[in-house]
């Protein structure tokens, strides 16, 4: 019976020992992954900022806020036919920048299209990859960092130049509570395209072209990322844009469109700091809590199987009997 038992025992122990290297490099990158279907949105805010007012003389003007709504919808319907030809999992986010000034008016909104592979980030290109209208093909990551973030630069594509560039790991730090690891990116002045969609009726980006007027940007962008996941638990852009040169301007040689330091609005930092802290605990489970689990029960198994064999193994006690007593 005990080398029945024992035998059990080894036989749990070994496949305890070999689930467990499985469920961290087999398992965990196929199912770690973005589900197709998610919604998000972010609001980010630009106080005491510079603003250009079209509606009077095209001047920079200092204004108290200056808002940023982002949103990011997973189209299920275009992953799918996608991921009949990539041949992988794939996800298609629909995105829009909407910047709202003081007034509540529009300032501009563009949109984006970024597909990428569910389980590493890096994107897929495919029909439909686009920012505000424009094909695109990106390189390297965007809006989300991959699971298990490594100490490294990355390439980070910028919507506004239509290009990618190196965003560098400065270091680690701890953000409301939350380990994370810090990147930043500057982008210098560059010439950029005007948007389709303007503040100002019956200006168009050709109309704009005619003056000889241009935009330039440049940013410094910042991003505090919890590496388990990936998840960026808070961001922040110094942000400028300019028009130069042509007749639009009147003889000046330039003039602020936007200025500011753009930050997170804090409801929006407690929310994704809580939803961050609550993914990370399922990353930990499949990529430490059970694979060391089961590590230790295997050899817990095995040790116990090994003792049971032992004590099975060991010579019975012999019985000695007492001499019966002679009789006359």
């Amino acid at each position: 019976m005990r080398r029945k038992t024992s035998l059990v025992l080894l036989a749990l122990a070994v496949f305890f020992a070999a689930l467990s290297p499985l469920l961290r490099w087999y398992a965990f990158p196929r199912l770690a992954k973005i589900p197709a279907n998610q919604y998000q949105d972010m609001v980010l805010e630009a106080k005491d900022a510079t603003l250009i007012d079209y509606n009077d003389g095209m001047k920079a003007k200092k204004v108290p806020k200056v808002t940023i709504v982002q949103t990011l919808k997973g189209n299920v319907e275009a992953s799918e036919k996608i991921e009949k030809t990539a041949g992988k999992d794939v996800v298609v986010w629909d995105g829009l920048s909407y910047v709202v000034g003081p007034d509540g008016k529009m300032v501009s909104k563009i949109p984006e299209r970024y597909i990428f592979d569910a389980h590493t980030q890096e994107p897929v290109h495919a029909t439909g990859e686009m920012v505000d209208g424009d094909p695109v093909k990106r390189e390297g990551i965007e809006f989300k960092f991959p699971f298990l973030t490594e100490k490294r630069d990355y390439e980070y594509f910028d919507a506004q130049a239509r290009t990618s560039a190196p965003i560098h790991f400065k270091g680690t730090q701890t953000f409301r509570g939350v380990d994370v690891y810090y990147f930043e990116q500057t982008i210098p002045w560059t010439k950029v395209p005007f948007p389709k969609t303007m503040p100002v009726q019956g200006i168009t980006p050709a109309s704009l072209a005619k003056t000889g007027t241009t935009r330039w940007y440049t940013t410094v962008r910042k991003f505090w990322v919890e590496p388990l996941t990936g998840a960026p638990v808070y961001g922040e852009e110094l942000h400028t844009e300019e028009l130069r040169g042509g007749t639009l301007l009147g003889g000046r040689d330039k003039v602020t469109v936007f200025a500011g330091d753009v930050k997170m609005r804090e409801d929006y930092i407690r929310h994704t700091v809580d939803l961050v802290k609550s993914n990370r605990t399922l990353v930990l489970l499949m990529t430490s809590y059970l694979p060391w689990g089961f590590l230790i029960l295997g050899l817990l198994l095995l040790a116990l199987a090994l003792w049971l064999e032992a004590r099975g193994r060991r010579p019975a006690a012999t019985k000695v009997e007492e001499p019966e007593p002679v009789t006359a």
